[in-house]
């Protein structure tokens, strides 16, 4: 028959068979595997579940998680900050070597270091570091900031030392003349002598605690309880009544120049202490017959008092540390003048409650200028104006005495 195909006429309808079928296993199995990919994703967890980012993205630790491979899944920004992670790589070896101990079979290691993060212009960072395993070969690195509270744990052991040496002499001084005093109770002379030392010592006594509660005092979260406009000037004229005595006593005469219509923002009675503060100092250290100025004026939205004596004067290498509580230039002088070494320190904070400074000039025999330094009240918003008084000790080493 012409025109039959070699197939043959039942060839043709076998091969339309043959390749439907081939058709539809392809179908069946690429469903299949689909089906499987499908079920293994499901199985299978994700490296890092969202929860998980989520948690350590608002720990205030630092947090870094780390691969059965020894690579950074995920680091917070602190852990940044801190010096622990920089270019997705763990570069203190110190904390690589924890992560090492909990690989060799430790389940949790915790310790404190004091990391180096000078690279970045920072001091020294005091963490305490924890690491574990946490399923799957992945550890987790957290490193809690320890710096702020080591920085106070030493301020507050400096300070009981340096009170308790304060305290002892005035107190030693005491037992001592009133022991003498018994032994010359049939001197008249003597007696009166030995009780105008006690007197002297008493006094300075008194002085001293006195500070340590001003001190303690200004560092309260509370402390600028009253605050308002005032005039500066008024402050100033409450502080020279309060330390005229003094002035008197040694011929010095105070002189006030200007600032009668300044304006400033804070506590009076803190202020007043300030100023205080600065005017005896300058009277205690300035020989007789000679004068202490008072300058006040505004500049670049801020008040700026200048106390200006014909004292002693200050070295160079002193004038940082002269703020410091206790400290004193000369030691000796002090316990003359009756200084305890605390007014400055005093000044510093009130300062800085204030949203100001104090700064020095002074040179060896040629007098000191004490300038403190506070925001004009015409400067100063409504808003910010609630805003220190809601924030106020948050420029001071709050809770430094405990």
């Amino acid at each position: 028959m012409m025109g039959v195909d070699a197939l043959g006429w039942y060839g043709w309808p076998l091969l339309v068979i043959f390749i439907l079928a081939a058709a539809v296993f392809a179908l069946l199995w690429w469903q299949a595997r689909a089906r499987e990919r499908a079920l293994l994703a499901v199985q299978t967890p994700p490296l890092l579940e969202d929860d998980a980012v989520r948690v350590l993205s608002i720990l205030r630790a630092a947090a870094v998680l780390i691969d059965t491979d020894g690579d950074i899944v995920s680091a917070s920004p602190p852990a940044y900050a801190f010096g622990l992670v920089r270019a997705d790589e763990l570069v203190q070896p110190a904390v690589r070597d924890l992560v090492a101990r909990v690989r060799g079979g430790s389940e949790i290691v915790e310790q404190e270091l004091e990391l180096d993060r000078s690279t970045t212009g920072a001091d020294n960072v005091m963490l305490l570091v924890r690491v574990a395993t946490i399923g799957k070969g992945r550890i987790l690195v957290l490193a809690e900031d320890r710096t702020e509270a080591h920085r106070l744990e030493a301020i507050r052991r400096d300070f009981v030392v340096n009170v308790s040496h304060e305290l002892k002499s005035p107190v030693g001084a005491m037992s001592l003349l009133a022991e003498t005093m018994a032994d010359a109770a049939d001197d008249p002379v003597a007696v009166r002598k030995f009780a105008e030392q006690m007197h002297t010592e008493a006094k300075r006594l008194s002085v001293l605690v006195q500070e340590i509660i001003e001190l303690s005092r200004i560092q309260s979260a509370s402390v600028m309880s009253d605050v308002q406009v005032l005039h500066l000037a008024d402050v100033v004229n409450e502080a020279v009544a309060r330390t005229q005595t003094a002035a008197t006593a040694k011929n010095i005469v105070i002189r006030q120049a200007g600032g009668e219509d300044l304006l400033v923002y804070g506590d009076e009675a803190l202020l007043t202490t300030a100023v205080r503060n600065l005017l005896d100092n300058a009277i205690n250290y300035s020989p007789p017959n000679t004068r202490v100025g008072i300058g006040i004026k505004q500049q670049a939205g801020m008040v700026e008092l200048a106390v200006v004596d014909q004292g002693i004067g200050i070295d160079k290498k002193d004038h940082e540390r002269i703020f410091e509580r206790f400290y004193r230039t000369d030691p000796a002088r002090s316990r003359v003048t009756g200084g305890t070494g605390l007014g400055l320190s005093i000044v510093k904070h009130i300062a800085r409650d204030h949203g100001g400074d104090i700064t020095v000039w002074s040179a060896p025999r040629a007098g000191s200028t004490f300038t403190l330094r506070i925001p004009a009240a015409d400067a100063v918003n409504i808003g910010a104006n609630i805003g220190m008084q809601a924030n106020v000790g948050t420029h001071t080493e709050t809770g430094e005495l405990g």
